[in-house]
């Protein structure tokens, strides 16, 4: 299958770099806009199934871009490439509808793994929405094995359920997913198996896109790990989504966090997906043990 994706940079030499990454994967279709205006005038008649976009432009930047596509193109995610200097307005993007978001710095590293996570979460089937969207309350009590296999199923279970309930639209309907699926590495890759970021550093966002990696392997073969699990509680109402991650790992030093918008996690490599769950979710809150984390998505 064929992916259309639509480039939006400025600056000719930055769309090139990006294409030229794009354009070695067979099934990628990569189309460029020069800037946020460009691009909705392309999208008039012709719709991608995913928008790669800079953050600093002129007409439209990228936070503008993100906001008009919300309300004409919502089905469309939208994943940021960041920059120095470039950080507040890419934390006020993402919380306005955009997916994901990639620094320039690993640009090579991590944006078609991004893509394709951002894609594999905007491909969730629908034949049961007139179903689900009979559901007036539900709950739901999980305990996984440290399987990654699992994460896009259960996903794309509960993403199938937040929107057919009403309680979020098509743009925020995978940014949940993303959301749910970046809380379920953490409990699997950082709590249960006790893999820190510095141990997979270099291997670009494999985690999340299921590679397996040799640490992971070796954490897996070992009994002390292997028996730990994944607990989740999940309720669901009109109001509101609670999902309530629990690893069977020591936890950590909650303190350390960084807060909702902080602007210098955005470019840390390894609070990424605290980044994206603050952005995505209404309240994301962790025991004091800091191996449980509390995920919170209230009807918009």
């Amino acid at each position: 299958m064929t992916t259309n994706i639509l480039v939006v940079d400025d600056s000719a030499v930055d769309r090139r770099l990006v294409g030229g990454l794009l354009e070695k994967r067979a099934d990628f279709r990569v189309t460029y806009a020069e800037d946020g205006l460009d691009a909705l005038r392309k999208m008039e008649t012709w719709r991608p199934d995913v928008v790669v976009t800079d953050i600093n432009m002129p007409h439209k930047n990228g936070l503008e871009l993100v906001r008009a596509m919300r309300i004409h193109f919502g089905g469309v995610p939208v994943i940021l490439i960041t920059a120095l200097g470039s950080e507040e307005l890419a934390v006020q993007a993402l919380e306005h509808g955009a997916a994901s978001y990639v620094p320039k710095v690993t640009l090579h590293q991590t944006l078609i793994d991004t893509i394709d996570d951002v894609l594999a979460l905007t491909r969730a089937k629908r034949s049961y929405e007139r179903l689900v969207g009979s559901i007036q309350r539900t709950e739901f009590d999980f305990t996984l094995d440290n399987d990654p296999d699992l994460f896009d199923p259960f996903v794309e279970l509960f993403q199938q359920m937040v929107h057919g309930i009403g309680l979020c639209d098509d743009t925020d309907r995978y940014r949940v997913g993303m959301a749910i699926k970046e809380a379920l590495a953490n409990a699997l890759y950082r709590g249960n198996l006790e893999i820190s970021y510095e141990q997979t550093r270099g291997s670009g966002d494999g985690l999340m896109s299921g590679t397996e990696l040799d640490i992971v392997r070796e954490r897996l073969a070992q009994g002390a790990f292997a028996q730990r699990r994944i607990n989740i509680r999940v309720h669901i109402d009109r109001t509101q989504a609670v999902f309530v991650i629990r690893d069977d790992g020591p936890g950590f030093d909650t303190a350390k966090l960084p807060a909702k918008g902080d602007l210098v996690a955005l470019d840390a490599e390894g609070g990424r997906g605290i980044v994206l769950m603050n952005a995505f979710m209404d309240e994301v809150t962790y025991n004091a043990q800091g191996n449980e984390v509390t995920l919170v998505k209230r009807r918009r």
